[in-house]
């Protein structure tokens, strides 16, 4: 990857702004955290499991792991793999590899085998660091690495050991200094794509939320998001290392095991997706403050935050304000602010942080400052470039260095903007397109439901047909929820003419359903039933397979 290439989206006049406005001030992350440490090293840094760290010992222990990284690998600037859990682990390596300096990339721990390749592929890794745990298996690691020629370490707490093999520098890789971060989409719909932040981008990003929502040294955050997605690493790791403040981590989640997480630490800020929040609202809770009472803010994003779950939270989280976060691994995020009206934070996604420039992309390719279209952005949190992939990254630039983001959306005149579906997502029944939002923020109000994913199903006279797809607390069936549809005034063309019941729904690890995986499977099955069965083919049944 070229420095042109990564820094299309970013002209000189675009870059002076952001210098002059104070977001990019070239400070690196390890730097501002060595200030904390020197400031008050005796100050609380960590919480995971039974480990408590300060700001010293976390310092003096990455300092630690960086020499046996640099005993690895050398010191010429490579990238490092970091696949860990939510850990002291993960962060004592992550902050190691930039002492380093070196350039961490942090896919999730439950990242494929087969993507793992792929990922080594784009990136070029000189070390992978995992664990001799079962996530991800060590063999998954060390086959995957072997077969690259990379180097393998295993993390266990803060303490870090070489298994494999080091190789040396490699002088054909060059690793462009506009590259602090890897990290890599939640791949929904096929593999994951490295995108590349600089310590400028990431930092934006962290110095605008902490001033939208008053976050501080002392305002602990809370982290149950994995930290290698963008949710847990930049909101969760990056956040606290910026801002010197507490980091209470969450590896296997549990609602009650994180409500007294926040309540012991006095967590007061958080991100997480739709799940979290709603596995929060029903936990039982019989502490003497109100649910969450430390947390003043709840970032819920990753997947469609429903209307009635906000309205739920305002009774069950009554000290927390809950804002739709919308935001991409590349960047860019909106958010509710104080002053927003019930309204908009149930029907959009808020506003864009400072700086953060959004238009709507119509069917003439022309960019819009309001109205309906695909979502294109650019601002100083915004990536630099898909890393191994220049040409797709150029791909998905318009205009002046918007980068489309592939999402559908409506802006108002306000400058809130709702997300209305993804451009993937669309459900095409007689030619006509049809988004399945609407759908599935009405069925996720009825009683029963625990979650919801709506998709095309496949229909040879129509095309497609939409089908609900439902985790349920009781059996249900396609009449009762197309009579709820209409009993909240859904209009009928988006009822669902066929419903699917399953006892769970196929992830990312941000929260996100993979629909696609899910419409695959749903519709092999249907076919093997069909086969066995072919009473049971018919387009228009009620399901519940």
């Amino acid at each position: 990857m070229t420095s042109d290439a990564m820094t299309r989206a970013c002209s000189g006049e675009a870059e002076a702004r952001y210098r002059r406005a104070g977001w990019w001030t070239g400070e690196r992350l390890v730097h501002r955290f060595e200030s904390h440490v020197a400031e008050g090293p005796d100050e609380l840094a960590l919480v995971s499991g039974g480990d408590t760290l300060t700001r010293y010992e976390l310092w003096q222990a990455a300092g630690e792991a960086a020499e046996a990284i640099r005993s690895a690998i050398g010191r010429r600037r490579r990238v490092v793999v970091i696949v860990l859990p939510n850990s002291t682990a993960w962060i004592v390596m992550f902050l190691a590899t930039l002492r380093a300096g070196h350039v961490p990339a942090t896919p999730p721990v439950t990242t494929s085998e087969a993507h793992l390749r792929r990922i080594f592929e784009l990136i070029e890794p000189a070390l992978v660091i995992g664990t001799d745990g079962h996530r991800p298996p060590a063999a998954v690691i060390n086959r995957t690495a072997a077969s690259s020629r990379i180097a393998v370490a295993a993390a266990e707490g803060d303490r870090l050991s070489v298994s494999g093999q080091a190789v040396g520098p490699d002088p054909a890789v060059d690793v462009p200094e506009q590259t602090a971060h890897l990290m890599f989409t939640s791949s929904t719909t096929g593999p994951p794509k490295a995108v590349s932040h600089s310590e400028d981008t990431l930092a934006t990003l962290n110095r605008q939320f902490a001033e939208r929502f008053s976050l501080s040294a002392g305002t602990p955050v809370f982290m149950p998001s994995p930290l290698g997605h963008s949710v847990g690493a930049i909101h969760g790791a990056r956040l606290s290392l910026f801002l010197g403040a507490p980091l209470v981590l969450q590896d296997e989640w549990d609602a009650a095991t994180a409500l007294k997480l926040v309540d012991r630490h006095r967590a007061a800020f958080t991100a997480a997706a739709t799940p979290f929040l709603l596995d929060l609202a029903d936990a039982g809770w019989e502490g003497p403050e109100p649910k969450l009472a430390p947390l003043r803010t709840f970032l819920c994003g990753g997947a469609q935050v429903p209307p009635a779950l906000i309205r739920r939270c305002r009774t069950e989280l009554p000290n927390t304000f809950v804002t739709p976060l919308w935001g991409m691994t590349e960047g860019g995020l909106t958010t509710c602010v104080a002053e927003s009206t019930q309204q908009q934070v149930e029907t959009t996604v808020g506003v864009g942080l400072p700086d953060l420039e959004l238009r709507t992309l119509d069917a003439d390719m022309r960019l819009r400052a309001s109205g309906a279209g695909e979502l294109v952005m650019r601002g100083p949190g915004v990536f630099n470039g898909y890393y191994g992939q220049a040409e797709l990254y150029e791909e998905h630039l318009v205009g002046d260095g918007f980068f489309r983001t592939g999402d559908l959306a409506r802006i108002g005149a306000d400058g809130y903007v709702t997300i209305t579906g993804r451009l993937k997502d669309l459900i095409i029944r007689a030619g006509v397109n049809i988004s399945p939002v609407d759908t599935e923020n009405t069925i996720a109000a009825h009683p029963d439901v625990a979650g919801v994913a709506v998709i095309g199903w496949p229909d040879e006279r129509l095309g497609e047909r939409i089908c609900a797809v439902v985790q349920a607390g009781a059996p249900i069936d396609l009449d009762d929820v197309v009579s709820f549809c209409a009993k909240q005034g859904l209009p009928r063309r988006y009822w669902p003419e066929r419903l699917v019941q399953v006892d769970r729904f196929p992830r990312t690890a941000a929260g996100k359903i993979r629909k696609q995986q899910l419409r695959d499977e749903l519709v092999s099955s249907s076919a093997v039933t069909a086969a066995a069965d072919p009473s049971r083919a018919g387009p228009d049944r009620g399901a519940g397979q």
